[in-house]
């Protein structure tokens, strides 16, 4: 049985604003991309709201829709004289700040991997329906992260 749009948004908006800010880094970002996956949702609901698990479909369809804000932003700033925004000052005392920073640089698929298993909570079997990949790929890409994590956490304190 499928819920009503405004019910399900209502419900589900703040776990993937959570998951979006954590994906894309940048709240502000995070925001819109959720903004803009609700949107088009809210469109197709009839479709979407009867399928098993939209709230899964939502994640898999912000994951998507992240990579094409980047490179619309990449697009539009140099155009518009902005300089994209400063990282905090302050965000090296943070670790958790740290530590978003660095899963921010993981590729793609490794950083939604990442994000849905340490801040989500999901299951490896949860985790291969966003991206749409098998749950062996889940667990590779979930047992790479802390090298790449930890490399990276070596150049940062070596410069």
């Amino acid at each position: 049985m499928s819920t009503g749009f405004e019910e399900f948004a209502t419900e589900h908006a703040t776990p993937l604003l959570r998951y979006a800010t954590v994906l894309t880094g940048d709240p502000h970002l995070a925001q819109d991309v959720v903004q803009e996956v609700l949107f088009r949702a809210q469109q197709k609901w009839a479709r979407i709201g009867s399928v098993d698990a939209p709230g899964a479909y939502l994640k898999r369809m912000v994951t998507n829709e992240y990579p094409g804000w980047r490179r619309r932003l990449r697009a539009h700033l140099p155009l518009t004289g902005v300089d994209p925004p400063e990282p905090d000052p302050t965000a090296h005392h943070d670790e958790r700040e740290a530590m978003l920073q660095r899963i921010d640089r993981l590729p793609r698929k490794q950083k939604a991997a990442v994000v849905l298993r340490y801040y989500e909570g999901c299951d490896d079997a949860e985790i291969a329906a966003v991206p749409g990949c098998a749950q062996v790929t889940v667990r590779s890409h979930i047992s790479r992260a802390p090298a790449v994590l930890r490399a990276d956490e070596r150049v940062r304190q070596s410069r």
